[in-house]
């Protein structure tokens, strides 16, 4: 007697179980299949509003005003983007955790059935012990995940689509005026043939270290990468400049500072980068890469090297994102050569005089923005992250042929953050972000040393490093500190004020982290506590730079903020180049070099 007591309990209990995970369930599905029916009626990117901006823009392709109120709907449009796929993915997750439970359940009443007969059969309201009921529930329920399950999947290949449409509507408008620009390019390039050999005596010197041996890892970065500023946010990508007596205040109107200024050729969203008396820039449209270099001290042009004629280049460059454009990369150096990559994974080797050393392309990038991932060299190899929708992988290249050393594939999705190269005190490590982790790589082999799961959606900050800790964040995730090791573990995680483009730069004490929304914070590296928070008028693209003890950090209306790298917030001075800027600030002693949206800026004492 007591035994059917306890089965018709155990019966009891799970029917309850599979009723609340078949409702569960049920609203799951629902809410999936009106995600699909909100998508399907509210067109995110492709709605009357852009299609009219779009449409002045093309009468009046000068209207910056105009530029800019496009460009913020495009960020508005690709958070909804991302916010629809979050939904989708939680969602399925918690349908699939509902579905097995039901099914969990199920087969525990019919075990409890079959152990005693005579017990539950006669419970009229046991409803998943009725053969009938669990007929129609099988079916229909089967049916409804299928169809959430369908339109989940129809929901995110309709929005990326509808975006690659957009990027192509984009790159028409991006195309006007590539006949002014080529011709301007082309008579840069003739006006270098009558340089002197300068810089071929400069050549002839940096071609005595070729025969160095290796560094030890306590060396890296070197003295000289130190002394120079060979790559994105500088030696190593950590956002660290070595670089004294930086100006604090200059004025872009008035020339006050401001030593020299050019126009850049080709448009690009990538930054400088400085080795001895030279800076190297890239710029692209749909059908022009060029790679340019500079007399730092004078601005003047020294050469242009065309990215063309290269085998496997696709004929029409893949469709790009205004805010991204052809040419988002920035180019490495290593003192004897220049690196630069574009939107259509064309790679190109110059050396230092504009002579091209190799070329290749490693296939064309699938994504729905268009390429950003910057380059880095370490020793022979130059590193390329390359994650996008087909495959997902990071290169080691040789600097000197362009020969594949060694290429790990890894496991994530597409990420628009560059690699960092950070020195451990034991060994040099190759680290890279991408959804849904942080990864660690040995720079001479390529082997994955460790790997640690703390993020998710479209990863746009590349990360940071200080002390021993790795720094990783990313809009609608969080920010993690990670303390590195062959055993990583999470330090601290805070879910407050995260960027979705600015990188953070970290101390052995602080870390900064900018947001495009315009708030500045500062964290307690070791414990994640928020020291200050800073609201400023206008939003953040660039990335800010620890140089000595000051952050120098740009706002996308071009107001350099400088302010002391303490915990608490103390500006040191503002300083307006009158020039919007998306871009990296570079450095040399005594000079900031800063690649606004028409003109590269020397600013100096």
């Amino acid at each position: 007697m007591k035994n059917k007591q306890l089965f018709k309990i155990n019966i009891r209990l799970w029917n309850g179980i599979a009723i609340v995970a078949a409702t569960f369930s049920f609203i799951i599905c629902f809410l999936i299949i009106a995600n699909y029916l909100q998508i399907n009626r509210l067109d995110p990117v492709n709605t009357e509003i852009i299609n009219t901006l779009v449409e002045r823009l093309s009468q009046n392709p000068n209207d910056e005003a105009l530029k800019e109120e496009i460009r913020e709907l495009d960020l508005l449009a690709r958070k909804a983007y991302f916010t629809n796929q979050w939904q989708i993915r939680t969602g399925g997750y918690l349908l699939l955790i509902g579905v097995i439970l039901l099914i969990i359940a199920i087969q525990l009443i019919n075990s409890a059935k079959k152990l005693a007969p005579d017990v539950g059969e006669k419970d009229d309201n046991n409803l998943f012990m009725q053969k009938a009921a669990r007929k129609w529930i099988s079916i229909g329920g089967t049916g409804l995940v299928i169809l959430a399950l369908l339109f989940a999947f129809l929901t995110h290949n309709k929005l990326g689509k509808t975006f690659k449409e957009a990027a192509q509507a984009e790159n028409t408008l991006n195309e006007e005026g590539t006949q002014e620009e080529t011709a301007l390019a082309q008579t840069n390039l003739e006006t270098s043939a009558t340089e002197p050999e300068q810089a071929e005596v400069e050549e002839s010197g940096t071609n005595e270290q070729t025969q160095e041996p290796a560094k030890p890892v306590s060396d890296y970065p070197t003295t000289e990468m130190k002394k120079n500023f060979p790559a994105f946010r500088g030696a190593g990508g950590n956002g660290i400049a070595y670089q004294k007596n930086i100006p604090v205040k200059w004025d872009g109107v008035s020339g006050e500072n401001i030593l020299w200024k050019t126009t850049v050729p080709l448009h690009g969203y990538n930054s400088p980068v400085i080795w001895g008396n030279k800076l190297f820039l890239s710029g692209a449209n749909a059908t022009t890469k060029q790679v340019y270099c500079y007399d730092r001290n004078t601005g003047k042009l020294l050469w242009t090297a065309n990215a063309d004629n290269i085998t496997g280049s696709p004929a029409n460059a893949p469709a790009v994102t205004n805010d991204t454009g052809h040419s988002a990369p920035t180019v490495t150096t290593d003192g004897k050569k220049v690196f630069a990559i574009f939107s259509t994974g064309d790679v190109i080797a110059l050396d230092m005089n504009g002579k091209r050393v190799w070329a290749k392309n490693l296939g064309v990038p699938q994504n729905h923005y268009g390429y950003s991932s910057s380059l880095y060299t370490y020793e022979d190899k130059l590193i390329v992250q390359y994650d996008h929708r087909t495959t997902s992988k990071v290169i080691a290249l040789s600097v000197n042929t362009g020969d594949v050393i060694w290429s790990t594939e890894r496991k994530g999705k597409i990420s628009w953050a560059s690699p960092i190269i950070v020195n451990t005190g034991n060994r040099i490590e190759i680290l890279l972000v991408t959804d849904p982790f942080v990864a660690s790589y040995d720079a001479n082999t390529g082997k994955e040393l460790w790997r640690f799961d703390c993020l998710y959606g479209e990863v746009g900050p590349s990360l940071a490093y200080a002390d021993g800790i790795i720094f990783a964040t990313n809009e609608y995730a969080s920010l993690v500190a990670i303390k590195i090791g062959d055993q990583p573990e999470k330090f601290w995680e805070q879910y407050d004020y995260l960027s979705d483009v600015p990188s953070p730069v970290a101390t052995d004490k602080y870390l900064f982290l900018a947001t495009s929304y315009g708030v500045v914070v500062c964290h307690d590296a070791k414990t994640g506590t928020l020291l200050w928070e800073k609201e400023f008028d206008n939003g953040f693209y660039s990335s800010p730079i620890l140089v000595e003890d000051k952050i120098y950090l740009l706002d996308v209306t071009g107001i350099m903020h400088v302010f002391k790298a303490d915990k608490e917030y103390v500006s040191l001075g503002e300083s307006k180049l009158g020039e919007k800027v998306v871009s990296t600030p570079a450095f040399a002693n005594g000079r900031v070099y800063i690649r606004a949206d028409k003109n590269l800026y020397c600013i100096g004492k």
